[in-house]
């Protein structure tokens, strides 16, 4: 996942806009982009601000070389959480994260990263 992604998109459930992120893994791309500014047009994901308060040029090739492997994205209005495995956030509705491989790629997730996740979302999720 990019950082860019962040200003795509919002809570599945409650539709709340932007997300947070809580990086715990990343690898930089070699690749070089030439890009207009702001990348971004709403939200950015990479200085956690919207594109309206930045007072400065965002760094939008670095943030673009960045990708992602995992990590928390959270929705600070109704509390729900999404893991980021591989690269992939799972944005999953509540009625199918129950299903038995989604309950277990989330709590191999958990159980890898628990010393990772931020305090505020320690009570939301079960060790």
């Amino acid at each position: 996942m990019r950082y860019a992604l962040l200003n795509l998109v919002a809570c599945p459930m409650c539709k709340h806009f932007p997300l947070e992120l809580y990086v715990f893994e990343t690898r930089e791309d070699v690749k070089t982009y030439n890009v207009s500014k702001p990348f971004c047009d709403f939200y950015c994901g990479y200085l956690r601000k919207n594109v309206r308060d930045l007072e400065e040029e965002p760094p939008c090739e670095e943030c673009l070389k960045k990708e992602i492997v995992a990590g928390v994205l959270y929705c600070p209005h109704c509390g729900r959480w999404y893991p980021i495995i591989n690269g992939v956030p799972l944005m999953y509705p509540d009625d199918k994260r129950k299903h038995p491989r989604v309950a277990k790629r989330e709590k191999e997730f958990i159980l890898k990263y628990k010393d990772m996740f931020p305090e505020k979302l320690r009570s939301k999720i079960t060790f």
